[in-house]
C-alpha cells in the first residue's frame, strides 16, 4: 500500500492528506437539521450528519488528494452510531480510490495488539469465513509499549500488503513533557525513529517503507534530524494550518526528489468555510470552499521545492 501512496502522491502532484475529524460545529446547519429531522436529534442523527458532511467533501477533493485520515475519536463519542459512520467513511472514500489512513492511534501488546491490528487492517475468521473490519490502508500506532505493541501490525502489514506511521514526535504543546527526554544523550523521540528505522528495514515497498512515522509540522527543526534518522521512512506531518504548521517550514520533511512526506490539514479544509478566507462560499458551498482549501494548500507545498 506504501507503493500506492506514493504513486498517487506523484499522480496528484499532491503531498496531503485531509484529515476527516468531524464534529458537529462544524457541520452546516441545514445538513444537521435534514438529518435530525429524519432520524432524531440524537446520537443517530448526528452520525448520519457527519457522514452526509464528509461525503460532500470527498466528493469534492477526491480528484485533489492522495488521501483522506479519519480521526476515530471524533466518530466514537457518537457511540455505536458514529463507529458506523466511521466505516461509511472509510468505505466511501475507498470507494473514490482514496487511500485511507485510520488515524486511531492503538498500542497495547500481545494478543490486543493483535486484535486492534486485524480489526482496522485485516479480517476476522468467523465460521471459517473471512470478515473485514474497518478496512484501512494504514493506522496509526503508539509505540509506547515497545516492540510487543507493534510487531502484531507489522505481521498483519506484511500479510496485507498495508502499512502504519508510528507516533515519534507529535505537534501539541505538551510533547516534550517525554518526547524530548534526553537518554543516552539523545531526546526520546530520536531513539523511537532509530527504531522505526530498524522495523521498516525489513518491511520495504520499492522505495519506502510500509513502517512510517508522525512527525508533527510544528518542529520542522526535529523534522529535519529525523529524516536523517529514518530515510525510507514516509512522515506523516500533523499540524499544517490550524496548528500553526506552513509550507515553508516543512522542506526538511521532504527527501531532495520530493517525495517522504504527506501533511496533513484537518479543521483547516474541511471547515474552511467557517474562516474569513472562505467565508463567501457559505453553508451551503462548504464542500467548494474545501476544494479551494485543498488547491491552495497545494499550490503553497509545491512552492517549497
Amino acid at each position: 500500500m506504501i507503493n500506492k501512496l506514493v504513486e498517487e502522491i506523484k499522480k496528484k502532484n499532491a503531498p496531503i492528506v485531509v484529515g476527516l475529524d468531524p464534529m458537529l460545529k462544524f457541520v452546516p446547519e441545514y445538513i444537521k437539521q435534514e438529518k435530525f429531522k429524519e432520524f432524531g436529534a440524537n446520537q443517530k442523527g448526528a452520525a448520519e450528519a457527519i457522514f452526509e458532511y464528509n461525503k460532500g467533501i470527498v466528493d469534492a477533493v477526491y480528484d485533489l488528494v492522495p488521501a483522506v485520515k479519519p480521526q476515530i475519536a471524533m466518530y466514537e463519542q457518537f457511540g455505536v452510531e458514529g463507529v458506523i459512520a466511521f466505516k461509511r467513511t472509510v468505505d466511501y472514500c475507498k470507494e473514490k480510490g482514496l487511500v485511507v489512513i485510520g488515524d486511531i492511534k492503538r498500542g497495547d501488546i500481545g494478543s490486543t495488539s493483535e486484535a486492534y491490528a486485524v480489526g482496522h487492517l485485516s479480517s476476522v475468521e468467523i465460521g471459517g469465513n473471512l470478515f473485514e473490519g474497518f478496512g484501512e490502508d494504514f493506522a496509526t500506532v503508539n509505540p509506547y509499549l515497545g516492540v510487543d505493541g507493534i510487531k502484531p501490525f507489522m505481521d498483519v502489514c506484511r500479510k496485507e500488503n498495508k502499512g502504519i506511521f508510528v507516533l515519534v514526535k507529535t505537534s501539541n504543546p505538551s510533547s516534550g513533557e517525554f518526547q524530548d527526554r534526553i537518554i543516552d544523550g539523545k531526546p526520546l523521540y530520536e531513539h523511537v525513529a532509530e527504531k522505526v528505522n530498524a522495523w521498516g528495514a525489513n518491511l520495504m515497498g520499492d522505495s519506502y517503507s510500509y513502517v512510517g512515522a508522525v512527525v508533527g509540522a510544528t518542529y520542522p527543526e526535529m523534522g529535519a534530524a529525523l529524516r536523517k534518522v529514518m530515510p525510507k521512512a514516509y512522515i506523516l506531518v500533523p499540524g499544517y494550518g490550524a496548528q500553526g504548521g506552513k509550507g515553508a517550514d516543512l522542506k526538511p520533511f521532504f527527501n531532495e526528489d520530493g517525495l517522504g512526506a504527506i501533511v496533513n490539514s484537518s479543521r483547516g479544509i474541511i471547515a474552511a468555510y467557517q474562516q474569513e478566507k472562505y467565508a463567501s462560499f457559505g453553508e451551503k458551498g462548504y464542500a467548494d470552499a474545501s476544494r479551494q482549501a485543498v488547491l491552495d494548500m497545494k499550490e503553497d507545498l509545491n512552492s517549497i521545492f
